[in-house]
């Protein structure tokens, strides 16, 4: 068998995909549908850190949008990341994988305080991290805390795990002549004001030649193929 394409990832999946077909809130099929997904590279080697956004229970700039406080609607949007990683951390350890839950905020009864070397002597030992809570401040996306724990843990890819197949020149749940990328650089992301992840998540990615695969979690067995090296979603590089 073929070894892996890589040895420490970081995993980034949309909170969205934990809502099932109410759209909001957890679903616990979803959550074991993804830990078993998980699962299935973490049988291979690999050293994985994780972080989910809070889309399927709450957006801090929309709410901001609607006249809450833009501090407080991102602190709550905080809150909402460490619900959806206490669900994940329930359905991996129920198939089997040992995890820990670390957080940015303070929640010491549900995860640990999140400590770059603690968080490595975890990965290094076969748990997978999963890492809630942003980046601990507002303003920031759970996009920007996956680049920045990406680049501190020394991930050598972050992998973003959305409901489309990877990046398009526009909306392609819009658009239905929307256009794929198989494979793109950074400056052509930013030129163009692709929304594959924030400008500052995009950035902090190019200036430390962090690479980012797109694909879409959803589809069985698409995480394990493209850590297998199968050529799946979008690669964003820092030179073609």
């Amino acid at each position: 068998m073929p070894n892996p394409a890589f040895k420490r990832v970081l995993l980034k999946l949309s909170g969205e995909i934990l809502a099932g077909k109410d759209g909001f809130g957890i679903d616990p099929s979803r959550a074991s549908f993804l830990a078993k997904e998980v699962k299935s590279i973490h049988k291979l080697g690999l050293e994985i850190g994780l972080i989910i956004g809070a889309g399927n229970i709450f957006r801090g700039i929309q709410a901001a949008s609607r006249g809450m406080d833009r501090v407080t609607g991102d602190y709550l949007g905080m809150l909402a990341t460490i619900m959806n990683a206490i669900a994940v951390q329930d359905a991996l350890e129920k198939v089997g994988c040992e995890t820990r839950a670390l957080s940015a905020i303070s929640v010491m009864q549900i995860a640990e305080p999140y400590i770059r070397r603690r968080a490595i002597r975890h990965m290094e030992k076969g748990r997978i991290i999963i890492v809630s809570g942003g980046t601990g401040n507002p303003f920031f996306t759970t996009d920007s805390a996956a680049a920045l724990r990406a680049t501190e843990l020394g991930a050598e890819i972050v992998i973003k795990g959305t409901k489309v197949d990877g990046a398009y020149n526009k909306d392609p749940m819009i658009y239905g002549d929307a256009e794929k990328f198989a494979k793109i650089d950074f400056d052509t992301v930013l030129s163009k004001n692709l929304r594959v992840m924030d400008l500052t998540a995009i950035t902090l990615c190019k200036e430390n030649n962090l690479p980012i695969r797109v694909f879409n979690i959803n589809n069985a067995g698409h995480l394990k193929k493209l850590i297998m090296g199968a050529n799946i979603g979008t690669l964003i590089v820092n030179k073609l």
